[in-house]
């Protein structure tokens, strides 16, 4: 692990924090009375989890690309992740913003607005072997998804088909 500026994570967090500033405004119908029935100790994962991706994502130059080799498949994969990231805001953004769209999956991965971030920051944590990253994400994964996935049991009355048959 190298200490110094990542230019990567940098570009990571912009994609992450731009569409939820805007989500900020265009918030789903009803969504406050939801907010309030978080699990506590999931909204503890998830806040330390948020802190701890970000400044990990700024303050190594691992993520950063290095010479050409079969790692680089690591950050492409997690790049394309959080390119599918940014559609699921696009498909979120034209939408009529119900609770049902914003716990929506996309290609299959269920809650895709809590899953794929979640699944590019770990998956950038391996391309720079970096076990702080992958931790964090991990922590920060226990909280976002399983907070969106209770909310989205909660709205829809049942968990995404997908994640239902995985855990079978």
């Amino acid at each position: 692990m190298r200490l110094g500026f990542s230019y990567v994570g940098l570009i990571y967090l912009v994609m992450l924090f731009v569409p939820n500033i805007i989500w900020a405004k265009h918030q789903p119908r009803d969504y406050e009375k939801y907010v309030g029935h978080e699990n506590k100790l999931l909204l503890a994962f998830e806040r330390v989890g948020e802190v701890l991706v970000s400044a990990i994502a700024l303050v190594f130059t691992d993520f950063n690309p290095r010479s050409c080799h079969l790692w680089l498949l690591w950050l492409g994969i997690s790049f394309a992740l959080m390119v599918l990231y940014e559609i699921f805001w696009v498909r979120y953004f034209r939408s009529e913003k119900t609770m049902a769209d914003f716990y929506s999956s996309i290609l299959k991965v269920p809650v895709a607005g809590a899953t794929l971030p979640v699944a590019a920051f770990f998956l950038l944590g391996v391309y720079g072997c970096n076990f702080p990253m992958i931790l964090s994400s991990v922590i920060l994964g226990i909280g976002h998804i399983g907070i969106h996935l209770a909310h989205r049991k909660e709205v829809c009355g049942k968990l995404p088909e997908d994640f239902a048959k995985a855990v079978k």
